[in-house]
């Protein structure tokens, strides 16, 4: 009868045995990814030194982009962003996709990390956050260029929209010093 208490326990510790030695790896990788996630990288793409962002708000034209999976297909893209009482950024991005054309929209919350107020964080969904980095803006407002460090993301924002050939090209120019590819450049 023993000999049966024994048969039973032995496969109980066999199995949670097995679930704890299947656990330990993945809870080492997730740890990894989380870490590998938290690393910044190197801050080669430098920010502008100061934007007043009350001057920034308001209603932005995309004019060129990176590619990215979440803007595949749209046109006529905008970017809305008011200030929060609370001190952070409202943003209201839409797009036209799709025949006939849809109105497609994506709401998030932005605010600066430090006082140059050039470097935001994004979040369209927690906790998930992307860099937002103003690397280039004019003078007047009315265009700008905004990156992120690794110079994964990439767009050319203005006022109106269309921006005068010439301005555009001296814009790429000024984009492609910064590190950026404007052979990467997709227009919407």
């Amino acid at each position: 009868m023993g000999g049966g208490l024994a048969w039973d326990a032995a496969p109980r510790e066999w199995y949670h045995g097995r679930r704890l030695s299947m656990k330990i790896p993945l809870v080492s990788a997730a740890a990894l990814f989380l870490f590998g996630c938290a690393q910044r990288p190197p801050h080669d793409s430098q920010p502008m030194p100061g934007v007043d962002l009350a001057r920034y708000m308001g209603r932005w034209y995309e004019i060129v982009r990176y590619t990215q999976r979440f803007e595949r297909g749209c046109r006529d893209v905008t970017a809305d962003y008011a200030l929060r009482p609370d001190g952070r950024v409202a943003v209201l991005n839409s797009c036209r996709k799709g025949e006939p054309p849809k109105v497609k929209t994506a709401r998030a919350v932005g605010w600066s990390v430090d006082a140059t107020n050039s470097r935001l964080r994004v979040c369209f969904f927690w906790p998930f956050a992307g860099d937002y980095w103003i690397v280039g803006l004019d003078p007047k407002y009315r265009w700008a260029m905004v990156g992120s460090p690794r110079k994964d993301y990439f767009w050319l924002l203005a006022r109106e929209p269309k921006l005068d050939a010439g301005l555009e090209a001296s814009l790429f120019e000024q984009a492609r010093r910064l590190g950026y590819d404007p052979a990467r450049f997709e227009r919407p």
